[in-house]
């Protein structure tokens, strides 16, 4: 009977939903209420907060255990990389647990494409002083090789602690924040930002090395202080880095769905920098969920389970109990 047992013990963690903690885009949290606001401890894992003298200034998304993506426009004068501290884990900023770990910033690399607002290239690679340990909270997400698309529409997620409007800063506790937003290729965002609206016609341009999320009519977006943060999409139960917040005019303004570098067109230059991101770097075919650019329909709540659960039940629980006491 105990080679049986012995059997039984190692399928456990399959029964349980257990994936391995080291494996990219996989959080522990599995689900969580469509249409709210304040995200789930750990259902973000790969979320950065990017700190100068104890205020977060931008966002960004762990890669490796050594390296964060995020935004150049974050990094004006990357030689004061040094006065910046990494913050992992971290979801009430306000109200931090034993789950935050901060470390340090050693150096930052900036895209030699980019100059000011609106150029290609904003993307950024951090080097931190030391490895990060990943827990449960702690996690890299995957990242989509040169080879991948994303259709339009695709239900997609922006996370951060910036601003809830144009001039409203997030309250206290200031909860990691989320919402979702289906994506818009480039050439059909640039067109609505040249469509004339009560504020004008924009200036910006957006470049095929980016791609948009948003609502035509807006009321969802990311906005000041989410920079260098996140838009993430799942597919398999994995979860890719698509783009990171770059820029918008104002914040879920109609016609002006927030813009965020194309994360396919930076893989093979985040690869031939940071050396072991390429065990992450994973090719994928997105196929939905597919949702309306027009967010006028009521919401309805719902549970989405978009990731594999770990949480285990008293039952699974009870069952590696027998099965303990029985070796």
């Amino acid at each position: 009977m105990i080679p049986l047992l012995q059997t039984l013990l190692l399928l456990t963690p399959g029964l349980l939903g257990i994936t391995g903690a080291s494996e990219c885009g996989t959080p522990l949290v599995s689900s969580r209420i469509m249409g709210g606001q304040d995200s789930q401890e750990g259902r973000w894992p790969w979320q950065v907060s990017l700190r100068r003298n104890g205020q977060n200034f931008c966002g960004g998304t762990l890669i490796s255990n050594l390296w964060v993506v995020s935004a150049a426009h974050c990094f004006p004068d990357p030689s004061t990389a040094s006065s910046v501290t990494a913050f992992f884990g971290s979801h009430k900023i306000d109200q931090p647990d034993d789950n935050e770990v901060p470390i340090a910033v050693k150096s930052v690399y900036n895209n030699p494409d980019y100059h000011k607002e609106g150029d290609s290239g904003d993307i950024s690679l951090i080097e931190l002083v030391k490895e990060v340990t990943y827990t449960n909270y702690i996690l890299p997400v995957c990242l989509p090789d040169s080879t991948v698309t994303f259709p339009r529409g695709l239900k997609c997620w922006v996370t951060g602690w910036g601003n809830i409007m144009s001039a409203s800063s997030l309250p206290s506790p200031k909860t990691l924040q989320e919402v979702a937003v289906p994506l818009i290729g480039a050439t059909e965002c640039d067109g609505y930002y040249q469509t004339p609206t009560s504020a004008g016609t924009s200036t910006l341009r957006v470049h095929n090395d980016m791609i948009c999320a948003g609502y035509l009519n807006g009321g969802k977006d990311s906005c000041q202080g989410d920079s260098g943060g996140p838009l993430v999409c799942s597919t398999g139960h994995q979860w890719f880095l698509v783009g990171v917040v770059s820029f918008g005019e104002g914040c879920g303004e109609p016609y002006r769905p927030g813009v965020y570098t194309l994360l396919p067109v930076y893989s093979d230059w985040i690869v031939s920098n940071v050396h072991n991101a390429s065990v992450n770097v994973k090719s994928a075919t997105f196929s939905g969920p597919i949702i309306s650019l027009d967010n006028t329909a009521p919401a309805t709540s719902s549970i989405d389970n978009t990731a594999p659960a770990i949480i285990a039940s008293t039952l699974h629980i009870s069952w590696i109990t027998i099965l303990l006491l029985c070796l």
